[in-house]
């Protein structure tokens, strides 16, 4: 393929400020593939770098090329790559992990110390022409699954993930306190795992709206109703088998403990501004409550690619905003503006 000695990229260069430069496009090395970017979608960790140039620990302290979320052709490979080769249409995992300590070892590779993960300082990420990246963290796409639903696994794995961890069985009851992406794709894995009752919260009327789209049987406006006392309502008492809490906020997370039923499961996904807050512990030892912590995800990219191509979960529902690459400083900048109806901004013609 025909590959350019240089490309454009996007660099996160101080708060609320993006330049395009041209970078070497670098040939891949032994183990690497070269991927055109077709699809990137924008995180929320994105918009909080770009107002904010930092995420607890990780610091912007030079020039940073943001987004991970992304799809992309192979256009190139180095020596010794099997598994994909020139042409084949991609999904690209952000995080590049050891392979040799305890947690990689042990298949939680999602919790391995020296990960690299794109466009977490002080690594570059994908808003970028085109980008090398190890080829065994590339994920062949069928040719029924788009770039954009590409871009779109990396979210919905952390959603299939929490579903994972929670233990979501058939018929299951569960809630979801927060119908921002993150949210929304819990509300897919766990219809896909079978629960059958998916009560969705959130003070967005347009984020109600689409989580009832994609299967939520009830919603709760948390700015009309408590959603402990409609919870609790709608279960005859007894609360739900298993609940996300998916905005990282203190009073949903207190929330979660008491709408989840005696001997079940919350699962915390949201990650807040605050490192702490109070929990209702006594609540949760004395029903036997498990509280689930989780970061990113392992091992579920086959599985979510097989579900988006058997048409189980429609991931392209969420994407209700695109711009082209050119356009990205106008994405990030409407992005950290807030508006509640935007659910994911897709950032296509790389």
């Amino acid at each position: 393929m025909n590959i350019p000695k240089t490309c454009r990229a996007a660099f996160l260069v101080g708060r609320e400020r993006v330049e395009f430069r041209e970078v070497k496009v670098r040939r891949p090395r032994p183990g690497e593939a070269l991927v055109k970017i077709e699809a990137c979608g924008v995180c929320g960790s994105d918009v909080h770098y770009y107002q904010h140039m930092r995420i607890g620990e990780f610091v912007v302290r030079k020039p940073l090329i943001l987004g991970h979320e992304c799809a992309g052709t192979v256009v190139a490979v180095g020596r010794g790559v099997k598994g994909v080769r020139e042409g084949d249409r991609v999904a690209v995992e952000a995080g590049m992990t050891c392979g040799k300590c305890r947690y990689c070892r042990s298949g939680r590779y999602n919790l391995c110390p020296d990960v690299v993960f794109l466009a977490t300082p002080p690594v570059h990420g994908a808003f970028v022409q085109y980008l090398v990246h190890r080829a065994e963290w590339l994920h062949k796409l069928p040719d029924g699954v788009s770039f954009e639903e590409g871009a779109m696994l990396e979210p919905f794995n952390v959603g299939l993930y929490a579903a994972r961890l929670a233990g979501v069985w058939p018929g299951d009851s569960v809630a979801v306190l927060g119908s921002g992406p993150i949210g929304l794709t819990a509300l897919l894995a766990a219809k896909v795992c079978g629960a059958t009752t998916i009560i969705a919260t959130d003070i967005a009327p347009a984020r109600l709206r689409m989580a009832r789209k994609l299967g939520a049987t009830h919603t709760i406006n948390a700015k009309k109703d408590d959603p402990v006392q409609v919870v609790r309502e709608l279960t005859a008492g007894e609360g739900v088998d298993v609940v996300f809490e998916a905005a990282g906020a203190p009073l949903t997370c207190q929330q979660a403990v008491e709408i989840v039923r005696r001997g079940g499961a919350v699962a915390l996904i949201g990650m807040g501004a605050e490192p702490a807050f109070r929990m209702p512990m006594l609540r949760v030892v004395s029903r036997e409550i498990r509280l689930t912590g989780q970061f990113r995800y392992a091992n579920l990219y086959p599985a979510a690619i097989a579900l988006v191509e058997a048409g189980a979960v429609d991931l392209g529902a969420m994407i209700n905003r695109r711009y082209p690459f050119a356009r990205l400083p106008e994405a990030l900048a409407a992005c950290a503006q807030g508006d509640p109806a935007a659910l994911k901004t897709m950032i296509t013609d790389f």
